[in-house]
């Protein structure tokens, strides 16, 4: 039986330099719990504590697992390795202390490419990368989750994300087809699938393998729509609500969540209703989500 969390960025905690503030993470765990989840993701480094007795102490108290952490990287310019990787193991670490079989959840570093930010929810192939440097991207991940394998035992999966070098379907399954599958599993993400030009539901069938952890995130096609026609960039379409709560966008969660079960994934499902800082009423659509998944059995 698939089970149920919450995530800092349901919050408005992003990986981006955003303005606008954000709740504590006592606020964030305190409200995951309350709302009726059973675990959560770790934030950017330094949003939660640090030190894994206070961490684990902190989740303890209030029943929460510890599922994984999102690492970005820049992998098509992998300048800066060898410090992303010390830095995923560092955050390795720190899972491995408080949680039993967590993920590192790695992506592109997301939002750092004009073009791709600009065109999110609409990329053509002319904007993808090449043959070549579809190889130095795989290899970059591989160097990354080795590493992280080989200190830690921790595993990472890759999350293919809107405004990033792995968006679409096809860019996908280049990475897959390029990367090891006992190495690097796949993040899937509901709404970023569907936004990036996919159906989830032919994308957990066509990858069901190589899925080790789940987002569960809707997709609204009228904002999806207009995104379009405004030429809006990644975040104006965040702005907008493109990633609506549960059941009131166009994902088909009843067929998603039976197909992951059917395929013997066992593992979390994920809300992420990814919001901008200061955004929104986080507590009480992370409480609508909740029912939402309640109400299919969940």
């Amino acid at each position: 039986m698939i089970k149920i969390a919450n995530a800092p960025c349901s919050w408005g905690v992003l990986e981006f330099d955003l303005e606008g503030e954000v709740a504590g993470y006592a606020q964030v765990l305190d409200e995951i719990k309350a709302t009726g989840y059973e675990g959560t993701e770790l934030g950017d480094w330094g949003f939660m504590p640090t030190d894994p007795i206070f961490l684990k102490e902190e989740l303890q108290r209030r029943s929460l697992e510890m599922l994984g952490a999102f690492v970005p990287v820049n992998f098509s310019n992998p300048a800066n390795l060898s410090a992303r990787t010390r830095a995923a193991v560092r955050i390795a670490k720190l899972l491995a202390a408080v949680s039993t079989a967590p993920f590192i959840v790695l992506s592109d570093a997301n939002g750092k490419n004009p073009r791709r930010t600009q065109n999110a929810g609409r990329i053509r192939p002319d904007q993808s990368l090449n043959d070549e440097q579809w190889l130095v991207f795989a290899a970059a991940v591989e160097h990354v989750a080795r590493a992280v394998r080989d200190v830690t035992g921790v595993r990472c999966v890759f999350h293919h994300h809107c405004a990033g070098f792995v968006e679409t379907p096809g860019e996908i399954e280049n990475l897959l087809a390029l990367t090891n599958p006992e190495l690097v599993g796949l993040c899937f993400d509901t709404g970023h699938y569907t936004f990036g030009g996919g159906d989830a539901l032919d994308g957990i069938r066509k990858h069901a393998s190589r899925i080790w952890h789940v987002h569960l995130k809707d997709h609204e096609p009228n904002v999806a729509a207009q995104s379009r026609q405004n030429e809006w960039d990644y975040f104006t379409s965040v702005r907008n609500g493109i990633f609506c709560e549960l059941g009131k966008g166009n994902v088909d969660f009843p067929a998603v969540l039976q197909e992951l079960e059917t395929a013997g994934y066992d593992g979390w499902g994920v809300v992420e209703q990814d919001v901008l800082p200061g955004m929104g009423s986080p507590k009480e659509s992370a409480a609508r989500n909740r029912a939402y998944l309640n109400s299919l059995g969940y």
